[in-house]
């Protein structure tokens, strides 16, 4: 049996109601604005009257709903009420109360199969095992615990703590398997650093590795006003390592592929750099420079969606990052929202309040470019939230990819380019392509055959320096060779056309000098242009003068 179509739920002043996924996206008219709903046969559950809630999650499979609202105590100074209540979907009972007076970390942590739930309390990890929450299972207790992360998958369940660091003592990240806490060796590994005010700890799916985003508020060096920010690699087998990341600036997004065999960073000042590295840390594919600050992996992690958002214009590439070719480079203009659909196949972009409050509305995609959906909120409305339902691993399986875009009745709009000011004076010359950064192209750092490491990025250039060198020697020891007799050549090469005669006039001889010595730099030039090199505006124009040059240099020679 094929698997249903994802539904679609949308959330904003106009109401909550539900859109059909593609390809139909007709809207839901039996879906009920309750508080919980079953989407299979759209009939009510339970209602629950919090007028004060503002947070709500479900456990991972459905079973138990937390919802929190804001802390208050009474004027009198007494302990106020629990105001994080856990509930039984099923039976809609309150299965337990706490007081958690932050909205920081609100929510317990589940296992994927719920069979332990956890929450920090007060330097510990409180673990609770099969729903009861009137019995505290397990306690991990470390100095000053900030955070902590359950891995995903099944059992044994592992938990990544950070403690940061105080008083001159470094901060740490610490791997542990449950329930095994006790005594000096227990965790399966440490990493400790210095520069974090913060950290954010991901785990891949398989549980064998975590990374670590260290941050900083402020960076003392004045280089970022974003502070300053470090990647680790943490694996349960013990092995750590510092991620090298060869652009500086920020790190704005770090992603794990679902295969949990490679991870996609994207850093570094803006144009920002996007790499992937493998297990070694080592580079695996360097997609270059580009105006992006963000990577979404697909379900099923043959396809990577690199994209700018924020302050950016919407930037997406498309890339099959099996044969690490582009897909396609589709504009998503102030989107505050992406997401894959389950499917592999389509992606979500959402204009949303109250971060943007106008243009509201959300597109559904096909990677190869195409917009299949497109829905405007009126202008005098908002649109809140948007997202895919949810679906478990397999239910859909991967389709071979595809390059050309599938037909839409939509059509793709093109947003307008502002062009560049331009003062009066430059208004009626020609435009120049001028650069404030040079681009770097997509680059396999795979190791080539034969070779044990790829090389980096500073030892092409080296590389490229040696040989342009090189080339430039081969042609001076042409240019003085005693066997190789002057004799007239068309303009195109001028190697040739360059001779040693002398005409016994000193003025002469020197602009022939001179002349040579032009068109031996400008060889140079197009030597580096020919290996890839990006050049500048003023090296551009020096080989545009090599024809005139050349004609010079004939005029003079000829008159010798």
């Amino acid at each position: 049996m094929a698997p249903s179509t994802p539904l679609l739920t949308v959330r904003g002043s106009e109401g909550l109601y539900m859109v059909n996924g593609p390809p139909h996206f007709t809207e839901s008219t039996v879906f009920p604005r309750v508080n919980i709903i079953n989407v299979t046969n759209k009939g009510i559950l339970h209602s629950f009257d919090l007028p004060k809630a503002v947070c709500l999650e479900f456990s991972p499979k459905n079973t138990v709903l937390a919802t929190w609202q804001p802390y208050t105590t009474s004027k009198d100074g007494t302990a106020g009420i629990p105001n994080l209540q856990l509930y039984d979907v099923k039976t809609g009972t309150c299965l337990k109360s706490f007081i958690q007076k932050k909205m920081q970390n609100w929510c317990p942590s589940w296992s994927e199969d719920e069979t332990l739930c956890a929450r920090n309390v007060n330097n510990e990890v409180h673990f609770f095992e099969n729903k009861n929450f009137n019995t505290i299972a397990n306690k991990l207790h470390l100095q000053k615990i900030n955070d902590f992360v359950l891995s995903p998958g099944p059992q044994p369940y592992k938990v990544a703590v950070y403690v940061p660091g105080s008083k001159g003592a470094p901060s740490f990240v610490r791997l542990y398997q449950y329930p095994n806490f006790a005594g000096p060796h227990a965790a399966l590994a440490n990493k400790s650093f210095f520069k974090a005010d913060k950290v954010t700890m991901l785990w891949n799916k398989k549980a064998t590795a975590v990374l670590v985003i260290a941050s900083t508020d402020v960076d003392k060096t004045g280089a970022s006003y974003y502070g300053e920010q470090t990647l680790h690699y943490i694996a349960t087998n013990g092995e750590s390592a510092v991620v090298q990341l060869p652009k500086n600036g920020p790190i704005y997004d770090v992603v794990w592929n679902s295969s949990s065999t490679e991870f996609c960073a994207v850093y570094g000042f803006m144009p920002a750099k996007a790499t992937i590295f493998n297990l070694k840390c080592d580079p695996v594919f360097d997609f270059g420079t580009g105006p992006r600050n963000a990577a979404y992996y697909s379900p099923h992690g043959h396809i990577l969606v690199l994209a700018g958002f924020g302050n950016l214009r919407g930037q997406m590439e498309v890339w099959d990052v099996k044969n690490y070719k582009l897909i396609s480079k589709p504009v998503a203009s102030d989107s505050t929202y992406f997401a894959w659909c389950p499917d592999g196949e389509h992606i979500l972009t959402a204009t949303c309040a109250p971060r943007l409050r106008v243009n509201n509305g959300y597109k559904i995609w096909h990677y190869t470019g195409a917009i299949l959906h497109k829905y405007d909120v009126p202008s005098n409305a908002e649109l809140w939230q948007v997202s895919w339902q949810p679906f478990l691993d397999g239910i859909f399986p991967a389709k071979t990819i595809t390059y050309q875009a599938v037909p839409s009745e939509v059509p793709n709009e093109e947003p307008k380019v502002a062009t560049a000011y331009r003062p009066p004076a430059l208004r009626n010359k020609p435009i120049t392509n001028s650069k404030l950064h040079e681009e770097e192209p997509p680059q396999n750092m795979k190791p080539q055959s034969g070779n044990d490491k790829p090389l980096s990025k500073t030892a092409l250039k080296n590389q490229r320096k040696h040989e342009a060198k090189k080339a430039a020697k081969q042609e001076a020891r042409s240019d003085k060779s005693p066997d190789l007799a002057p004799t007239p050549a068309p303009q195109s090469t001028p190697r040739s056309t360059i001779s040693q005669s002398i005409s016994g006039d000193p003025e002469i001889d020197k602009k022939i000098k001179n002349l040579k010595k032009k068109l031996k730099a400008i060889e140079q030039l197009k030597d580096q242009a020919a290996t890839g090199k990006q050049l500048e505006k003023n090296q551009l124009e020096k080989i545009q003068k090599e024809t005139a040059l050349l004609r010079e240099l004939e005029d003079l020679e000829l008159g010798i």
